[in-house]
This record gives structure tokens, sequence and C-alpha cells, in this order.
């Protein structure tokens, strides 16, 4: 449903997911089992494809919303000194904020990303300051440019990576640019088994037209 994707593939290196992807006729590949990341697996992919951008949708924002990836893709069009794209949305709740599975962000003024934490970030030290700070969560998906993409597993991890297990600070970490999106698209990724099934509640109200 997207208007800017030209191609859709499942990346995977679980048979029992190439399976189930081919039963509704996906484009599978097939992937090397030791990945340490979603975006060294999309690397993979994108070495065998010519696409100069690549958008990494991963498979727990089961209702990523097409016009999201719509606007991450717009905005890498024309910057050609930003590499990386992805998406943020206001938090509206101190659970959201508290919540370590909830990654957290923060912008400078050009819309690039500063620090991704699961911690609550950035802390308000003063309290007349709280009210006007506006705290943000990472929504899970991203583009590349695909030369960019291409040499992202050579890139050195660092502590912040390795302490966060959050992959985009490898980008930051390295002196890479991301630009971050804001979105009114709320995400509901699948973390936790109680994720699962809020899911799988929503998606069984939904059923053939007609």
């Amino acid at each position: 449903m997207s208007r800017y994707l030209t191609n859709v593939i499942i990346a995977t290196d679980d048979e029992r997911i190439a399976d189930e992807a081919r039963a509704f006729k996906a484009q599978v590949r097939m992937t090397r089992p030791d990945h340490p990341s979603g975006t060294d697996r999309v690397a993979e992919v994108a070495s065998a494809d010519t696409a100069d951008y690549v958008v990494n949708i991963q498979g727990d924002e089961p209702l990523i919303d097409p016009n999201a990836i719509d606007a991450t893709i717009l905005s890498l069009l024309g910057t050609p000194d930003v590499f990386m794209g992805t998406l943020k949305k206001k938090i509206e709740s101190e659970r959201e904020f508290t919540n370590p599975n909830v990654v957290k962000v923060v912008t400078d003024h050009l819309g690039n990303a500063i620090y991704f934490s699961r911690s609550p970030i950035p802390y308000v030290r003063d309290d007349e300051e709280r009210a006007k700070t506006t705290h943000f969560k990472h929504i899970g998906l991203y583009i590349y440019q695909r030369e960019f993409l291409l040499g992202y597993s050579d890139l050195q991890v660092g502590i912040l990576e390795r302490a966060e297990r959050l992959e985009q600070l490898r980008a930051l970490e390295n002196g890479y640019k991301i630009r971050v999106v804001e979105t009114e698209y709320d995400s509901l990724g699948v973390d936790t088994p109680e994720d699962l099934e809020k899911v799988s509640k929503l998606f069984s109200f939904v059923g053939p037209k007609g």
C-alpha cells in the first residue's frame, strides 16, 4: 500500500517464517543465521539488489502505516549527506516513557538523531520545564542509502550499541547522521507475549469484506 516502495522482500533465516511467507506468495530471501541485527540481515539482501534506497520494515511491527513508510522514504530524498532515516512519535503516557521496551529518541534542530535509549530521555531537571518538554519514542522503521547499508556490517560495534542493544547506535557512534521524521502513527510493536496477544486480538477483528 506504500506509494514509493517498488518491491517487498521478506528476509529470514528461519524456514518456518519462509514457509508462512511463501504460503501467501511473498518473495523470500534466506539469509545467514549469524547476523547480530536486522540491519545486518537487510544488508545481505541489498547486496544482491540494485535499488538506490532500501527500507527495513521490521517483522515486529505488523501494523505499520504505509503513510509512515512513505514519509520515511521522502526524508532521505535530496539529502545526500544523510544516509539513514527513521520515525518518532510523541509519547503520551508515563508508562511508555519508563518502559525499557519502548525506545526513546532525542533529535537536534534539523531533525537528526542525537541519541536513542531504552532509558527515559531527556531527563527534566526543573519542574517548570517539565510541561514544556516533549518526549518521543522511536518507531522501528529504517531507510538507508544502499551504499551506506552495504558497508554497515563493517562499521565498528561500539560500547553504546552493546549496552543498549540498539543497532541504530552503530551509525551514530561511527559519525553518520540519522534523519528522524515525526509521525502520528502509533506503533504497536510486538516485543513481549503480552504485545502479541494485543495484536492477535486486533487481527481477529479483520475479516474478508462482502
